[in-house]
């Protein structure tokens, strides 16, 4: 398999890493949207939400939870931050391995574009 995501999760290409455990992984978006853009994936390779399965619950909820720690570890929680899980190329996704952006510290706008 030739993703990106994968290749990071199994430390072949370098990421400035922020939080990893058996399941998921979090590291910086090499560009930035926001003064913080973290990128929360699966180790398991789903390559878009459409192909998560009823067995890919407790990783989706995981991530979630994931971004609520990191945040707070950002100092984001009071202020605020952004979650957005992009899907396919009209939903603006560009890597097709599932990934939640948590994007913060500035104000975010609506609608976002």
């Amino acid at each position: 398999m030739n993703c990106i995501f994968c290749k990071i999760a199994e430390n072949k290409v370098p990421a400035r890493i922020i939080y990893q455990d058996d399941e998921i992984l979090a590291f910086h978006d090499i560009a930035p949207q926001a003064p913080y853009h973290v990128l929360l994936i699966p180790r398991k390779h789903i390559s878009t939400l459409n192909d998560a399965e009823e067995s890919d619950t407790e990783i989706l909820g995981k991530i979630l939870l994931r971004s609520q720690l990191i945040a707070a570890q950002l100092g984001l929680s009071e202020s605020g931050y952004r979650l957005v899980m992009n899907c396919n190329k009209n939903g603006g996704q560009s890597i097709y391995h599932i990934h939640c952006h948590l994007l913060g510290g500035r104000r975010m706008h609506w609608p976002p574009g």
